[in-house]
């Protein structure tokens, strides 16, 4: 391959200099490697700790940037992060592929042939990778040093702008800090990042990095299964007393004749089977954050003594005289709706308004548009390695069951129905070095029985308008979408993320291919013709 061209060079550099955000400078960079580099896929993955997290990606499943890869358990990985050149795999490497089977335009579990990464470095410091893959071998032996260099300079930049803007003070904060208490050991093990890129999944990320930093006490209102534990988990990670203690509290399994004492704590005798004096919840978060979970649940007497302890920052001990103070940030969530509990009498009107300074909502999965295939591959990559398995994939009918179904147990459900079809499809494919997961390993889910052909067609997205084959192929073929974006856009109320559902296809990759076929959507809600 010859080296890059002066036209492309300048392409990438203006275009990426007038992105507005990373998303799209990103998505740029990835256009401009790809018209220098023929290749199937590429991926640019961002080195946070000891992970790479894809940032954006082209020619892969969707769930690919759900996926987290942990660099030692990827030995193609750990080999490009561990040198300063850009590292080019035989077509004969036994290193398995950490994309063998996510190829997008491709079935079966094809590996990949031709395989390169480069390092992104920065000075000294290792910010990512750029990785690159194709089905045929060969294909990147003739590319020059050169060529490489000036894309892995380019890639870097633009990997550290992103992480100027948004990751790097995060990434710099959290490597300063000592694991030294509880509750950034209990991070660590548990993980708190929040999948999702929805509208409604960006509206709760605002929302969390608004309050986080303050002391308001936070209602965290959802249906079970939607993930409060985590947002209040995040809310306090990102606080100013994150490194205090992060005290947790069920509170629907404090038996009521135990709920003061457990909250509050108790002196010696205080009652039968008090032997010794034990401290309450509040005590214990003193300095930190309290997360009463399913606070809707406690009776009505316990709720005064809450309201007394985040009113006067004073809480009494069962059988002590004195009061003790203490400055505890409350956490509280519900899958109750508490102002009509309050209607009903049944939860303290005055509790609710303190608790409810800034409520927070953490939206159902079925409201999610788009983020069933990310939580899918993070749950995916969890599987892998619990279960060792080199690689694990939903094959593509599987995946749209999976979209179909509206979730009632929201992502709890999800990463349980995951996590069985893993444990299957693994009993079933003993032999493969990549596990495909199918509808069969799935299963039948509520109010959605399982199809019984693996062809699933809608009525309702075949365009009914007649196709010039005279034309053609090629434009037959962009006649044939044009028509199907079009109805669809119709039929959704010209919504891009209902009209990419219809055609089960991605939104981003929706609107590029009506870009290029000339359909826009005038702020009037009417579809315009742009190639005229």
């Amino acid at each position: 391959m010859n080296d890059i061209t002066v036209s492309t060079l300048v392409e990438m550099t203006v275009g990426l200099a007038s992105g507005h955000d990373n998303k799209t400078r990103f998505d740029r960079l990835l256009d401009a490697i790809r018209k220098a580099i023929q290749c199937d896929s590429v991926v640019l993955l961002s080195l946070q700790g000891d992970t790479l997290i894809p940032m954006a990606m082209q020619g892969l499943t969707n769930d690919t940037l759900g996926r987290r890869f942990v660099v030692n358990e990827h030995p193609r990985f750990a080999e490009i992060c561990a040198t300063t050149q850009p590292v080019k795999f035989a077509a004969d490497s036994p290193l398995p592929d950490p994309f063998d089977g996510l190829l997008l335009d491709h079935e079966g579990d094809l590996p990949m042939h031709s395989c390169m990464g480069l390092p992104l470095r920065f000075g000294e410091q290792l910010l990512g990778v750029l990785a690159l893959d194709s089905v045929q071998p060969k294909m990147f032996d003739a590319i020059s040093h050169r060529t490489l260099d000036v894309l892995s300079a380019i890639a870097s930049s633009t990997l550290q702008m992103a992480l100027n803007f948004s990751q790097l003070e995060r990434q710099a904060t959290q490597a300063q800090r000592q694991v030294d208490s509880l509750n950034e050991e209990a991070w660590e093990q548990k993980g708190g990042e929040i999948i999702g890129n929805s509208e409604a999944m960006q509206v709760l990320k605002a929302d969390i990095s608004v309050v986080a930093p303050s002391n308001f006490n936070i209602l965290i209102q959802g249906e079970t299964g939607v993930g409060k534990e985590l947002v209040a988990r995040t809310l306090h990670h990102n606080s100013s007393i994150h490194r205090q203690a992060l005290v947790y509290v069920n509170c629907a399994a404090i038996p009521e004749s135990l709920v003061e004492s457990e909250l509050f704590g108790h002196v010696k005798g205080a009652f039968t089977g008090a032997d010794k004096h034990r401290l309450g919840k509040f005590a214990l978060a003193d300095g930190g954050t309290l997360f009463l979970d399913e606070i809707g649940e406690l009776p009505l007497a316990a709720q005064s003594k809450i309201l007394r302890a985040l009113q006067n920052n004073e809480i009494q001990p069962v059988g002590q005289d004195t009061i003790d103070t203490v400055s505890v940030r409350v956490l509280a969530a519900t899958n109750r709706d508490l102002k009509q509990e309050v209607d009903e009498g049944r939860f303290r009107a005055d509790l609710y308004h303190r608790l409810s300074v800034y409520p927070i909502t953490v939206p159902a999965l079925r409201d999610r548009d788009g983020d069933i295939p990310l939580l899918a591959g993070f749950f995916l990559e969890q599987a892998r390695r619990r279960l060792g398995i080199t690689q694990i994939k939903l094959n593509r009918d599987a995946l749209i069951y999976l979209c179909d179904y509206p979730w009632p147990g929201n992502v709890r459900e999800l990463e349980h129905v995951i996590n069985r079809a893993a444990l299957k499809a693994r009993a079933r494919l003993t032999e493969s070095s990549v596990v495909s997961l199918t509808i069969s390993d799935i299963g039948p889910l509520d109010n959605l029985p399982v199809p019984r052909s693996n062809v699933r067609q809608s009525q309702q997205t075949q365009p009914n308008q007649h196709i010039d084959v005279s034309l053609g192929l090629r434009a037959a073929t962009e006649q044939f979408q044009k028509q199907a974006i079009e109805q669809s856009l119709n039929q959704a109320d010209f919504n891009w993320a209902k009209a990419a559902r219809l055609l089960k296809t991605d939104r981003a990759n929706l609107v590029r291919l009506a870009k290029r076929l000339g359909i826009v959507l005038e702020k009037t809600a009417r579809l315009v013709d742009g190639s005229r």
